[in-house]
């Protein structure tokens, strides 16, 4: 078991039993007091928490180690937890926005009561706190998946915000007999959609782009590519291709060195290449070495 694997599960599993309070309560306030933003929200953090059952399953998976079937490892099972997350999201989306629609084809509504505000504000900071939290465990621990969600959560808290807004706005428009603010429960419950669609979509790109063995570009590279030019016996990097694999880092590298050394020689080197990527840089599990002649041109 990789050495991120622990406290990544520890946040998922927090993550899972506060959006499971928070569904609950968001679920029930939303039926008691008649809010389609605050149903459409409730329905937002029960997608965070199978969105969190996908993750365990993927952070267990990627952390087993590689063998004949998967010699790379299983890295990659974070990322393709984080695309079910993504298309969970896009889903749940179109959903909301359909339901919250609904609302101007049919009678007047009628304003949420204030309860439901209270429900919101309480879910709007608890939400922003588990996104700092995931979020700054994810880049610590290099986990896609963690990050996932820690924007999943963000997702949340803006959805939260959008319905605040707007069932606020039904209940001054009801007060004050304003038409038009009426319907800012349902409006608030499309840009909910809206926001959680987009989410969707940008998680699911970044993490395809990984999948598609998209590799890191130059500027990401650079202290790799200077650790190696100071090993003895390295005259030339010919290429060095790093790529991701959920959070850690595969790397193929070709190096030339003299022409005249032995057999043996040249692959102590390579070894040297291997071991000193891997000393230097925790992210890195595996190096793949090739060893060219020098050659002038």
């Amino acid at each position: 078991m990789r050495e991120n694997t622990r406290p990544v599960m520890i946040a998922t599993w927090v993550g899972i039993i506060v959006n499971s309070i928070l569904a609950i309560i968001k679920g029930i306030g939303g039926f008691l007091a008649g809010s389609r933003a605050l149903l459409a929200d409730a329905l937002h953090s029960a997608s965070d928490i199978v969105g969190s059952i996908v993750i365990l399953f993927g952070v267990k998976i990627a952390a087993k180690p590689p063998d004949k079937e998967h010699p790379y490892g299983h890295g990659k099972a974070e990322n393709i937890a984080s695309i079910i997350v993504a298309l969970l999201l896009v889903i749940v989306g179109v959903e909301i926005s359909i339901s919250s629609a609904k609302v101007f084809f049919g009678e007047r509504p009628v304003a949420p009561s204030k309860i439901a505000i209270v429900i919101l504000v309480i879910s709007l900071v608890i939400k922003e706190l588990l996104f700092h939290y995931k979020y700054y465990l994810g880049k610590k621990y290099s986990s896609s998946a963690l990050i996932a969600e820690a924007w999943h959560h963000r997702s949340d808290s803006l959805s939260s915000l959008a319905a605040l807004i707007g069932i606020i706005a039904a209940i001054i428009g009801e007060v004050y007999e304003i038409t038009y603010l009426i319907y800012g429960d349902a409006v608030a419950g499309i840009l909910v959609s809206i926001i959680v669609i987009k989410v969707g979509y940008d998680l699911a790109k970044d993490s395809s782009l990984i999948m598609m063995e998209k590799v890191l570009d130059k500027s990401e590279i650079t202290a790799y590519k200077q650790t190696v030019s100071e090993i003895d016996g390295i005259l030339r990097i010919d290429e060095i291709l790093a790529r991701t694999h959920g959070s850690y880092v595969v790397i193929d590298i070709k190096v030339s060195v003299n022409p005249e050394l032995t057999v043996k020689q040249g692959h102590d080197i390579a070894k040297n290449v291997k071991q000193y990527l891997m000393d230097n840089y925790k992210e890195i599990a595996d190096v793949f070495v090739h060893v060219n002649p020098f050659l002038e041109d």
